[in-house]
């Protein structure tokens, strides 16, 4: 019940919700700043995964949870890294045409990465993966629902202006929810493996943080520009990897398997990390 009809609602009503925000100009806005777009979908797409990678051997993770930290690593930014760009007074449109990106770029990148991930790191326990259903459920999870919110906000602006707010509360309420099922369900794997994949996630959100701030710098990009890169590099949307974690582990029949422990954990230290870096960032923005 939950993996086959709750889960998948919450994250298509998460990603509606992602796609009343935006609009035709928002793709169009890529053009202003190229640049920006270009190191921001590299850091994404290309450096995370491969950090992720390096990090789930460097830290010794059990194959399930290499599994999961490379999915969540794997899946695009949230509604999460537009909110923490805004309130870090980054460039917020610069952040929505990324994550908007990268969510389309995900109905490919992710079946693929995570068979290779789930073959690399289970080997002969490895779990089959059906890419071509996996891309079906990710089309319908990100893609639809956001290509629906943009119609219904092109259709009804000032009604979509209106609920705007209502809806992105209630998506980050859905989002609390999914994470606290996913340790309420697997709280003994959890709390028996915090001490292990609590320090992974904080490396690799600091890290992505990091390698976002410093990229922009090295392009030459204005301080706003590089907030929203880092933010977008280092916030990954913690519901969609449970999700897919999910759909992975489906053939164990669990609802939340181990595989989205990862995830939850991410989910929770990820604000002990992003809280002072937006509170940091948004004085710097405030000093030029």
């Amino acid at each position: 019940m939950i993996v086959s009809v709750l889960l998948p609602l919450v994250i298509a009503f998460i990603m509606f919700s992602l796609g009343l925000g935006l609009g035709v100009a928002d793709f169009r806005r890529v053009m202003k700043f190229p640049r920006a777009f270009a190191v921001g979908l590299l850091n994404q797409v290309v450096l995370l995964p491969l950090i992720a990678f390096g990090l789930a051997h460097a830290f010794g993770l059990s194959p399930v949870f290499a599994v999961g930290l490379m999915i969540l690593a794997l899946c695009p930014g949230g509604v999460t890294s537009n909110l923490l760009t805004k309130l870090a007074g980054g460039n917020a449109p610069l952040s929505i045409s990324l994550t908007a990106a990268t969510s389309l770029l995900s109905i490919l990148t992710v079946p693929l990465l995570v068979s290779f991930s789930v073959s690399h790191f289970m080997q002969e326990e490895a779990l089959k993966v059906n890419i071509t259903g996996l891309s079906l459920k990710m089309f319908f999870l990100t893609a639809l629902p956001v290509a629906l919110g943009m119609t219904f906000t092109a259709r009804a602006p000032v009604l979509a202006e209106r609920i705007g707010p209502g809806v992105s509360r209630t998506a980050i309420g859905l989002f609390i929810l999914i994470i606290i099922a996913a340790l309420a369900q697997n709280w003994v794997v959890f709390s028996s493996n915090l001490g292990s994949l609590a320090p992974v996630s904080v490396v690799l959100n600091l890290a992505m943080l990091g390698l976002g701030l410093v990229s922009g710098q090295l392009l030459g990009l204005k301080r706003r520009e590089a907030t929203a890169i880092s933010i977008e590099s280092g916030v990954q949307n913690g519901t969609l990897a449970i999700a897919v974690g999910s759909f992975v582990a489906a053939a164990n029949e669990q609802a939340l398997p181990p595989e989205t422990v990862p995830a939850a954990v991410y989910s929770i230290t990820m604000y002990l990390v992003c809280v002072p870096f937006v509170v940091w960032r948004r004085h710097c923005h405030k000093d030029g």
